[in-house]
């Protein structure tokens, strides 16, 4: 049996500012925009046309979804943007307007700096450290 996650979905205001943000300046691919009908657009993106999990934005409907916007996760960083170009990546985001809440650090995984979307939304950009061969 195979299995993957395909896509999971982040809460935004505006399906348009959403792509702008995260195609423009965080560097992610438009992926579908298919328009549902009644304002519903099923709106993919990914870190590459070739990535496996999408992510699907969501535009919030009613005062619920409204108040999820920005804090999915309760605050804590929810997701993580693995690169094998950290510093290439990091300079291009800052560029474009990202808000990066650190400056790079490294820890025993690899190299990381937190970043948020412009609601609020707490993303991890890292490089992984590969172990040395035995």
């Amino acid at each position: 049996m195979s299995r993957h996650i395909s896509a999971f979905a982040i809460v935004v205001p505006n399906y348009d500012e959403a792509i702008e943000f995260y195609v423009d300046c965080a560097g992610f691919h438009l992926i579908e925009d298919t328009d549902m009908g009644d304002g519903k657009r099923w709106v993919l993106i990914a870190p590459s046309p070739v990535s496996e999990t999408r992510i699907l934005l969501a535009q919030a409907k009613g005062d619920v979804q409204s108040g999820a916007i920005g804090n999915q996760t309760g605050g804590r960083v929810g997701f993580f943007l693995h690169t094998d170009e950290f510093d290439v990546e990091y300079a291009q985001m800052m560029s474009a307007g990202v808000h990066f809440e650190e400056t790079p650090r490294h820890e025993p995984y690899g190299k990381v700096a937190v970043w948020c979307d412009p609601w609020g939304n707490r993303w991890d950009l890292l490089q992984l450290t590969v172990a040395a061969p035995l």
